[in-house]
């Protein structure tokens, strides 16, 4: 089925090396209009021009409490605040949805551990009985790379848990979803979080921790992907049929 109409997407971005991933071609078949906002490099997450129907917020190595180091997060966190006021659709993923997470007033924190690999997330039951209990099954493993987790904000429905953190997304409305692990993973999205993140990979000989893979492991764990991507597809026709009507 083919959208309602094309669509204003803006993409917050906090780093080259973390892109849309399997969301790209997607919404290029679909016929939206895609916008990055690189915020590393000084782009404004209040840029000029119509306001978008969608936000996609990605990943990234800083935290959302790192307003020193990275200034721009205090505007995009208002500016995520103000979407899902006006009822845009927003897909916060990974960093993106701890900021989501942070806009929505809930708590942003260290997890107990990292997780980083291919690690099994059970749906919440509460989250089965919404539009994720028909884009998400029972129980799936997606792709997780992350040190910090969240609170669910008031009046969300959580996503579900993995062994190692109790809160891997929300749902907020029928308008905002985060995501903490990555189901957008692709081949190159993955070399790229490899390459520029890696020493935080365990290693022969060595553990950085219980849910810490290696990169063999993260590379094996990618004939996951085709029926992640499938998921993350399905979710963005959802987040895409709300936006349409904004």
């Amino acid at each position: 089925m083919q959208p309602l109409r094309p669509l204003r997407v803006q993409v917050f971005q906090h780093v080259p090396f973390e892109g849309l991933g399997s969301m790209e071609p997607w919404f290029r078949e679909r016929g939206h209009s895609l916008s990055h906002v690189r915020l590393f490099a000084g782009e404004s997450a209040q840029g000029p021009g119509p306001q978008p129907d969608w936000i996609v917020v990605m990943g990234g190595p800083m935290g959302v409490h790192d307003e020193a180091a990275y200034p721009w997060l205090r505007e995009e966190k208002r500016a995520l605040e103000a979407a899902v006021k006006r009822g845009a659709a927003v897909l916060g993923i990974c960093l993106g949805a701890q900021l989501l997470a942070h806009a929505l007033g809930a708590q942003v924190s260290p997890n107990r551990e990292k997780e980083i690999g291919w690690y099994p997330v059970d749906l919440s039951p509460e989250a089965a009985k919404t539009w994720l209990g028909r884009v998400f099954p029972p129980r799936f493993t997606p792709f997780h790379w992350h040190g910090d987790t969240f609170g669910i904000p008031r009046g969300a429905v959580a996503l579900g848990r993995s062994e190692a953190c109790s809160h891997q997304g929300f749902l907020y409305g029928d308008n905002a979803l985060a995501l903490q692990f990555h189901p957008e993973v692709t081949a190159e999205s993955l070399s790229g979080l490899m390459e520029h993140c890696g020493s935080e990979l365990a290693t022969a000989g060595t553990s950085k921790g219980r849910h810490v893979q290696d990169a063999d492991t993260l590379r094996a764990g990618l004939a996951n992907a085709k029926e992640l991507n499938a998921m993350m597809a399905q979710a963005c026709e959802r987040l895409e049929n709300r936006a349409a009507c904004t």
